[in-house]
Order: C-alpha cells, then sequence, then structure tokens
C-alpha cells in the first residue's frame, strides 16, 4: 500500500461513485458526460478554476475520439493533473530542506486548530530519525496549550526546545531559538508562530518583526516559510492561503487531515492556484503520519480504481 492509499480512499471513492453513474449507457464524451465530470471534481474541493482549465483541456484531448471508456478518462485526468503539479520522475522520499545552510530555519505560519504545532513536531521527529539535529522555537507565545503542547513534542521527538513565558514577544522567542541552534550547531530550526488571522497588517508587522529578528543571527533567516493548511476544510484552506500569502511570502505548503475526508482535490487546486509547492501531507494521527509530498505517487493513487477493489 502507498502512502497515499490511506489519505485519499475516501477522495477515491467519491469520485469514482459519481463518474461510473454519469459513463453508464454513455457511448461517446458528450456535454452531459463533461458536466457530471466537473461536478465529481468540484465535490473533491478542487476549486471552480482549476476544475474549468481540468476539463477544458480534457474536452480539447477527447474531441477527436467518438468514444472514451472510463479507464481511459482516469488516465486523462491523472495526466492533465501531473501537469498542473509539475510531476517529475525525480521525486524522492526525502525532506526537501538544503541542509547546506545551518542551520536551516523554517518559520511556520497557519491559523489555530489546522495542525501547526502537530506538523512541526511530526516534522522533527521525521528530521531527527534522519540523523539531523534540531531545535523547536515556541514563539506562538499567545497559547499556553501551544507551548505546551510543543514541549510535549519535543520531549517525544527527541530534540531540544528554545520556550518563555506565556505573552512574551513571539519574535524574542524567534531570536533566542536561532542563536540557540548556531550554538548547538543545529542542523535545522524550526519555529512556530501564532496561529491568528486577526487583523492582517498586525499580522503581516508581527510576521516581519520576527523575519528580521532572525536575521540579526543568520542574514538569509528564514529560509522557508512553511503555512500548514487543514485539508478538510476544503475551500476554506483556500482562503487561508490567499490571506497568508497577502501577509508574507510563503514558499511551502503542509496539509493536514487529508486521512478524514473526501476533499483531496484541494491538494491540486491550491498548488495550481498560488504556485506554491506542497512539501508534506498528513494523513493520519500517528508520530509517523506526515510524509514528504510525493507528487508522482500522489497522482498515481488519485482516483485509484485498484484501491478500491482490495
Amino acid at each position: 500500500m502507498g502512502i497515499f492509499d490511506k489519505g485519499f480512499k475516501k477522495t477515491n471513492q467519491g469520485f469514482f461513485s459519481r463518474l461510473s453513474r454519469a459513463i453508464i449507457g454513455k457511448a461517446k464524451v458528450d456535454d452531459d458526460l463533461l458536466d457530471a465530470i466537473e461536478e465529481a471534481l468540484l465535490a473533491t474541493d478542487m476549486g471552480v478554476d482549476t476544475t474549468m482549465k481540468l476539463i477544458e483541456n480534457l474536452e480539447e484531448r477527447v474531441s477527436r475520439d467518438k468514444f472514451v471508456s472510463e479507464d481511459e478518462l482516469v488516465e486523462i485526468l491523472r495526466d492533465e493533473i501531473a501537469k498542473l503539479l509539475n510531476v517529475q520522475d525525480d521525486d524522492a522520499p526525502v525532506v526537501p530542506f538544503d541542509f547546506s545552510k545551518k542551520p536551516y530555519v523554517v518559520m511556520v505560519v497557519g491559523v489555530n486548530g489546522v495542525g501547526k504545532t502537530t506538523t512541526i513536531g511530526k516534522l522533527a521527529s521525521t528530521l531527527r530519525a534522519q540523523g539531523k539535529k534540531v531545535v523547536l522555537g515556541a514563539a506562538d507565545t499567545f497559547r499556553a496549550a501551544a507551548v505546551d503542547q510543543l514541549t510535549i513534542w519535543s520531549e517525544r521527538a527527541g530534540v531540544d526546545i528554545v520556550k518563555q513565558d506565556m505573552g512574551s514577544d513571539p519574535a524574542s522567542v524567534a531570536f533566542d531559538s536561532v542563536k540557540s541552534a548556531v550554538a548547538k550547531d543545529a542542523d535545522v530550526v524550526l519555529v512556530d508562530t501564532a496561529g491568528r488571522l486577526h487583523n492582517r497588517i498586525d499580522l503581516m508587522n508581527e510576521l516581519t518583526k520576527i523575519r528580521n529578528v532572525m536575521r540579526k543571527v543568520i542574514p538569509d533567516a528564514p529560509h522557508e516559510v512553511l503555512l500548514v493548511l487543514d485539508g478538510s476544510t476544503g475551500q476554506n484552506a483556500f482562503q487561508q492561503a490567499k490571506e497568508f500569502s497577502r501577509a508574507t511570502d510563503i514558499t511551502a505548503l503542509a496539509v493536514t487531515k487529508l486521512d478524514g475526508t473526501a476533499k483531496g482535490g484541494v491538494v491540486v487546486g491550491i498548488v495550481d492556484q498560488f504556485k506554491v509547492p506542497i512539501k508534506f501531507i498528513g494523513i493520519g494521527e500517528g508520530i509517523d503520519d506526515l510524509k514528504v509530498f510525493n507528487k508522482k505517487e500522489f497522482v498515481g493513487s488519485l482516483f485509484s480504481k485498484e484501491d478500491l477493489e482490495k
């Protein structure tokens, strides 16, 4: 079983159920069938713009044929999705960070409840298992629970954590975290930030301040700004991506909670619309259920008939 089979089974079932009903008795790809495929894709929360792009490409590719089977339709859709994700043949299941930059500084952003702190903890565990020395920075100082949760994860993952009292200046914690990482010759520092989409100007100012103080220690920090999104929220995840993109320069995405949703298409829509790569996906509650996003394997598993027949 591939790592995505569990995560996208509900998406597969929903898509194939609609597609099968639409294709029964059809001798060709007509407007009704295209409408049904469009509805099935929208139901996965791929988004209107991305769905319309796929439908137009599908219509163009089958226009020369009188009949395309269900299997052929799915294969064409997979191919078109691969193009949107810019799938390469050299995807590898390794953490996609530039470890020549040491410590590699990752600022993690996202609203409360999306699994941001948990994602940091799981990522720390993955890096630790790969022999990397990791420091966590608990800069979400507005919620005591966030600091406590990250502390627990640091203990589970066996990595160091830098924290201050609740209500402390987040930028001060970020500064201390990066400084500690340098002193300890760490490979990576993961800095948690407050999960609030309050006033956009306040958010921008706060994230800018955190950036600036980290750059007093490492001039080109942060090397990555990782936005964590909850895949089960569908279109709300799009809105969050839009808001954070306005507040700071997002360089990568982590999409969580994909194991319990039929909205796996949100992965495709977000990459297509924001042109920001997804680097990690969460497909379960376990410490090992944060996976490096392998685009080639993802496309192979999406709409996988074989998975449904197991």
